[in-house]
């Protein structure tokens, strides 16, 4: 059975635009291993092992993005039940932080941005919760607790 991913329009939107990118990268590569082809011994050419060790490392990410765009599955936003879902974007609040993070798949999940994958000790944790709700929060220094004060 093939893996679903799970992406925002917005994720679908940036792996297209890498995927151009390392396409587009493509020429340049081929271009840069035929002329250190052309510079003699293969088996000891820097050059030549570099350029063919960039165009594996993207034919690789290409192939990768391609399976991932080929299983998507597109989060919508929900509709505001008042409870965290996939795709919602949760405010919580204790009395030193607020913070503030959208609930996405694990390929979209990107930490520092407040996209957190839902399979995340955090975003697992908000899963289902409601608005007012408490949540316990456990990373790898410390626990702390958080009330629910937005979702969207």
């Amino acid at each position: 059975m093939k893996k679903l991913f799970r992406l925002t329009k917005e994720g679908i939107a940036e792996l297209e635009r890498e995927l151009n990118e390392l396409k587009d990268r493509r020429p340049n590569i081929a271009e840069a291993i035929k002329n250190a082809r052309e510079l003699g011994d293969l088996s000891e050419n820097a050059e030549y092992q570099s350029a063919r060790s960039e165009q594996e490392k993207d034919e690789a990410r290409i192939s990768e993005i391609e399976n991932i765009l080929q299983n998507v599955e597109i989060i919508q936003r929900p509709k505001t039940d008042n409870k965290v879902r996939l795709g919602s974007v949760v405010k919580l609040k204790n009395a030193a932080n607020v913070k503030e993070f959208q609930i996405v798949g694990t390929v979209e999940a990107d930490p520092l941005n407040g996209k957190i994958s839902d399979e995340s000790p955090i975003g697992s944790a908000l899963l289902d919760k409601r608005l007012g709700d408490m949540v316990e929060i456990k990373t790898p220094q410390d626990t702390s607790s958080f009330k629910i004060v937005a979702i969207s």
